[in-house]
């Protein structure tokens, strides 16, 4: 940690936001027992040459709003290997991304799958969380709430 930073103390969920991607506003899960980091994703494709390949994939980041939707695309890194909490592997595209997340941001890696059927939307992986920060598991939401309104369109 740099000299006279203040350490970031996480929840163990917070609102997120991935500025690259378009995504204003996302609740993730901070999960120090996850290597990595998850992001739900569908219609996932990817394109351009082999040499530069990129995806392109469609996020809902509010479960509540089902209607919205942001297309998103990416510099595909690969595709890797995951063993998923119950045990079963998933072959997942990755991406690199800028997470912002209180005053901070800085780059991860994310992992494209379909986490459709849990609460959160994104989940934060150990690989994720810098040093100078630390995870509180009994609370949620420490840092401010970010705005969705960045998501309607103006009238």
């Amino acid at each position: 940690m740099k000299p006279g930073l203040k350490p970031l103390i996480l929840g163990r969920r917070e609102w997120v936001a991935l500025p690259d991607l378009g995504i204003f506003a996302i609740k993730a899960k901070v999960d120090t027992g996850a290597r990595t980091s998850a992001l739900h994703a569908e219609a996932i494709e990817v394109f351009g040459p082999a040499t530069a390949p990129r995806v392109r994939f469609l996020i809902h980041p509010l479960p509540e709003q089902p209607d919205l939707s942001v297309w998103c695309e990416a510099e595909l890194l690969g595709t890797r290997e995951v063993t998923c909490s119950n045990g079963e592997r998933d072959t997942r595209h990755v991406i690199s991304t800028r997470l912002s997340v209180g005053d901070r941001e800085w780059p991860i890696e994310l992992g494209l799958t379909d986490r459709g059927g849990l609460a959160n939307r994104m989940l934060l992986g150990r690989q994720a969380i810098r040093p100078g920060m630390l995870v509180d598991p009994a609370h949620s939401f420490l840092l401010p709430r970010l705005s969705t309104r960045l998501y309607r369109a103006p009238a």
